[in-house]
């Protein structure tokens, strides 16, 4: 019982610092960088953290029960995929991508007279009541579609780049199959709620400059999509030039 209860608590708490890592905090940066409240960032982040599981579950179990070796080629295209998913959220966020996909995904979940405003950074969604043309706009609050579905695929993406590394990491110390899968689950329950908590922190400063100084909060943003592209494009350089994947002598260490 004691062994187990170590386990649990070992998977959870390296799941909670496995959230920690440079690239994951900077794409949930990225992303949440134009949330307006604390509570959206965190359902932001627990999607994140779900997308990752439900891949470290996918691909560790296959790892496991099938004993699967992921040649090193494989394995650095499975880390390119995350510096390309960076340089996708930073692009996206400096050029207008982002606004404009929601707005997309706003209209026709909702219909045109629910449309988005960007005002001084701000984005505000919100319907015009067609009945009454000088009635107010009423304002919404609720997370929408791109909201959900652009978190959910980076956190695959980004299970999908950490898995192997974790699985092996799992098969050193716990050698029955079952035991190594659900500690993979304990591990991934770890790692979305540290998301949570991360998500949640990151979006503190950006919804109070968005509500007091939206120069700033503009200025804020920016700055997460300049760190988020510039991270990938040095990701890609590592993987590709350093280590190998470009030249053709690829040299993957899990990590």
């Amino acid at each position: 019982m004691v062994t187990l209860l170590a386990i649990v608590l070992l998977g959870f708490f390296l799941g909670m610092r496995h959230a920690t890592d440079p690239d994951h905090v900077i794409a949930i940066t990225t992303i949440v960088s134009r949330e307006r409240t604390m509570l959206h960032a965190a359902i932001i982040g627990a999607v994140w953290g779900l997308g990752h599981t439900v891949t470290i579950l996918v691909v560790g179990s296959a790892i496991i029960l099938l004993k699967l070796t992921i040649p090193p080629s494989l394995g650095l295209i499975m880390e390119l995929s995350v510096a390309f998913i960076l340089i996708l959220l930073g692009a996206s966020n400096l050029t207008g991508l982002t606004r404009r996909a929601i707005e997309w995904f706003t209209i026709r979940l909702h219909g045109p007279g629910d449309h988005a405003h960007a005002i001084f950074g701000r984005l505000i969604i919100h319907t015009h009541n067609g009945s009454d043309d000088d009635a107010p706009p009423q304002r919404r609050q609720k997370l929408g579609l791109f909201h959900i579905l652009r978190p959910l695929t980076v956190g695959i993406v980004h299970g999908l780049a950490g898995s192997a590394a974790v699985t092996l990491l799992v098969l050193t110390t716990i050698s029955h199959p079952g035991w190594a899968i659900a500690y993979l689950f304990i591990f991934g329950l770890g790692t979305i709620a540290g998301m949570m908590l991360i998500t949640a922190a990151i979006a503190l400063p950006f919804a109070y400059t968005l509500r007091h100084f939206a120069q700033l909060n503009q200025g804020l943003a920016v700055a997460s999509g300049v760190i988020s592209l510039s991270f990938g494009l040095f990701l890609c350089y590592q993987i590709g030039i350093s280590d190998g994947l470009f030249t053709g002598h690829p040299t993957w260490i899990p990590r």
